[in-house]
């Protein structure tokens, strides 16, 4: 099998990849018969020289690859024929911006397999970036607390050129008494409460942190401490994620409790949200910088009005007015919503996803393990939609 590593197309162009040039080239030697080149690209976190002092090939055309990998959704305007393309395509929730990517690759009978949906044999995703999402945004809510109150300047990770370079900027930090309210217990929070600890905060239980006033605290709350059955049910965490339009929002005391809230976790469109535009001007509001690393525009958290940038990564949301506004006015709520924050340490993220991909997919892709794996992640194939996204037929046709 021929594999190329593609140039990202998408704008702004991401710098992270999917193998690194050590990983390609342990994978080369591991396989005899699987060969794998990059197209050239600048921009990448990793240089073309780097890959060509691992003995990879660096070439435009890649017309002989069978496989083709990237990591952010490929323009469709660059999509070859009856290839195999791997990278997150955004489709698979009827996301309308990439309705012509899906219909391009239906077009030219193209197989898509999706990152996200390369699963185990227990529906455990096997790759994601998720734990570095949730290391940079929990770094970005302590760079908005020392902008905003001008207590310190923290370079932005994407100019450190890695994890550990980042870790020694968390020694700058001072913060006095701040109260930090973190939901989601998955890969995103676990990499968000390694900058929290790092950086002195203590955790606490949930009913602890709204209890203490002092002190730099966080706790981390699950969906059994932000929603609560309309019925006074006893939480039950399957049930609620099979009927979440059963429950109703139990997040405010923690709104009223902190200072800071970092938002790693996943949210179906049939739950509560965890707040509301009237919540948010109740006196009692104490909230005044939301990191929304899930970034669900129009979602839980009325703040959340955009996506920001990496290069600018802060806006303001008015209490008032329910508007943009300016990003460290006192009088509104400092927001960061950046949706690619691995891509500000692409070289960790990059190893990291690489990782598991050398281990628990491309032996499925070439056949000596499980193949199911890539069959469950393929969301079209042979001018069709496969069995498992079959659902996507009417987003499809427009309908």
């Amino acid at each position: 099998m021929n594999i190329a590593i593609l140039r990202e197309t998408k704008i702004p162009r991401d710098r992270r990849v999917p193998f690194t040039p050590l990983q390609c080239r342990q994978l080369m030697d591991r396989y005899s018969g699987l060969w794998i080149c990059i197209q050239p690209d600048e921009n990448r976190c990793f240089s073309d020289h780097e890959y060509q002092q691992q003995g990879i090939s660096v070439q435009e055309n890649i017309d002989h690859c069978s496989l083709l990998m990237g990591v952010k959704e490929v323009k469709p305007e660059y999509l070859i024929h009856d290839k195999a393309y791997m990278f997150f395509s955004h489709t698979a929730k009827k996301q309308k911006h990439n309705l012509e990517l899906l219909r391009t690759i239906v077009k030219k009978n193209i197989q898509l397999i999706d990152y996200e949906y390369l699963t185990d044999s227990s529906n455990i995703r096997i790759v994601a970036f998720g734990r570095w999402a949730g290391f940079v945004g929990a770094y970005n809510a302590l760079r908005a607390y020392g902008k905003r109150y001008n207590r310190y300047e923290l370079k932005p990770a994407w100019q450190c050129k890695d994890k550990a370079e980042l870790m020694e900027h968390l020694s700058e930090i001072r913060v006095e008494n701040q109260k930090i309210v973190l939901t989601g217990g998955g890969r995103v929070a676990g990499g968000a409460m390694e900058i929290l600890d790092t950086a002195g905060f203590e955790k606490v239980s949930p009913e602890d942190f709204l209890r203490d006033e002092g002190g730099n605290i966080y706790t981390q709350l699950d969906p059994v401490h932000y929603a609560k059955h309309q019925k006074n049910i006893p939480f039950e965490l399957k049930h609620f994620f099979s009927n979440p339009q059963e429950y109703v929002n139990s997040f405010l005391p923690f709104a009223h409790a902190a200072d800071i809230f970092i938002a790693c976790h996943f949210w179906d469109p049939r739950s509560p949200v965890l707040m509301t535009r009237s919540d948010m001007q109740q006196s009692g509001f104490r909230l005044r910088i939301i990191a929304d690393v899930s970034c669900d525009i129009d979602g839980p958290i009325p703040s959340t009005l955009r996506a920001s940038t990496i290069l600018d990564p802060f806006y303001g949301y008015s209490i008032a007015t329910g508007l943009e506004s300016d990003a460290f006015d006192l009088q509104n709520i400092t927001v960061m919503s950046v949706d690619n924050l691995p891509g500000e340490l692409p070289r960790d993220a990059s190893g990291d996803f690489g990782e598991k991909l050398a281990s628990d997919v491309i032996p499925s892709i070439l056949g000596v393990s499980d193949p199911s794996i890539i069959k469950r992640a393929t969301i079209a194939e042979k001018g069709k939609l496969s069995e498992h996204f079959a659902y996507l037929q009417d987003f499809l046709d427009g309908k």
